[in-house]
């Protein structure tokens, strides 16, 4: 069992001034460690237009390797421009994920489009930084991996891995859509691809892990390493309708694996939960763990799934031998 130890809320979007782009929430933290500061990318939003639409953009903050709670630097613009008309992304970029690849940073991405018979539809991008992560450069204007027969709705959340000689990516799709109190909510599970050079993928299209809640029950954010011999995966669920606001919304939870494709779900074993107030007591959620000086840490979101900002949690002891063998 992991037991994490809430350190408090690290960054706040409300704390910056002067970007129009940035003006609300702070999505779906990751993490690219260097020699004196760690970098944090996470997605975030200008305000709503005149139609209450939003347009989501990402950003990063650096941190200071031996304070993770003194802000260094923020983002002076997005790391990614949005898409031309008819594009993917033409509306926003959320989630990334980072991965260095020799002297450049690779970086995965949602790319996130209106749409008239429902809200939204996304694809995964790619794109790369020559400049250690400070910008990037498309791979071209369309998506890496979209919908396909075995994935026909949405496709978001890539979580970007390399082990062992292969490329993995896991990521959310969509498996319907549910009409509720007039609104479109989506049903969402956690699925994986392989590659051997980060660009051509193969997938299945089968949901790993199992439900809990409910058949419709939404998953996300699958952050996935190796510990102890094992692989651990931790990620976010929730309920499909009616969570917005109630104890419906998502908490974390766990999985492990011995071989990255069949797992194991426990979420008793995760360590972290909701708090009994404060910024982060409603909802937890888009868990991402990372090793920092031989420590584990975890990043994470509060309520209205990161429109607060993003927390972090420390590893308190070892792991018990309920998740190792």
């Amino acid at each position: 069992m992991f037991n994490w130890k809430k350190l408090g809320r690290v960054f706040n979007p409300a704390d910056v001034t002067g970007k129009s782009w940035l003006r609300e929430y702070a999505q779906a933290p990751d993490v690219l460690v260097f020699d004196t500061f760690v970098r944090v990318y996470f997605s975030c939003r200008a305000a709503p237009d005149d139609n209450g639409q939003y347009t989501s953009y990402s950003a990063y903050v650096d941190l200071d390797r031996n304070d993770l709670f003194n802000i260094l630097a923020v983002a002076e613009k997005p790391i990614l421009p949005l898409g031309g008309l008819g594009t993917f992304d033409q509306f926003g970029t959320y989630p990334v994920s980072s991965i260095r690849v020799a002297d450049e940073v690779h970086l995965y991405y949602g790319g996130w489009t209106r749409c008239e018979s429902i809200p939204f539809t996304v694809s995964i991008g790619k794109a790369v930084s020559k400049d250690d992560g400070k910008t990037f450069q498309k791979l071209g204007q369309g998506p890496l991996l979209t919908s396909n027969i075995d994935d026909p709705y949405v496709l978001s959340g890539p979580k970007i891995r390399y082990f062992n000689g292969l490329w993995y990516l896991w990521y959310v799709a969509g498996t319907k859509w549910l009409k509720h109190e007039g609104r479109v909510e989506a049903v969402y599970k956690i699925k994986m691809a392989t590659s051997t050079d980060g660009s051509n993928w193969q997938r299945s299209g089968e949901a790993i892990i199992e439900n809990k809640l409910e058949e419709n029950e939404c998953q996300a954010s699958p952050d996935v390493f190796f510990y102890h011999n094992r692989y651990h995966m931790f990620f976010c669920y929730k309920y499909c309708l009616n969570f917005r606001d109630n104890d419906r919304g998502y908490r974390i939870g766990y999985a492990v694996s011995d071989d990255l494709v069949n797992w194991h779900r426990d979420d008793s074993r995760a360590g972290i939960d909701i708090s009994c107030q404060g910024w982060d007591d409603q909802s937890i959620a888009y868990p991402h763990v990372f090793e920092l000086d031989g420590t584990l840490y975890m990043l994470y979101l509060g309520n209205h799934v990161g429109k607060y900002g993003f927390g972090l949690a420390k590893l308190e002891g070892d792991v018990t031998d309920g998740s190792q063998r």
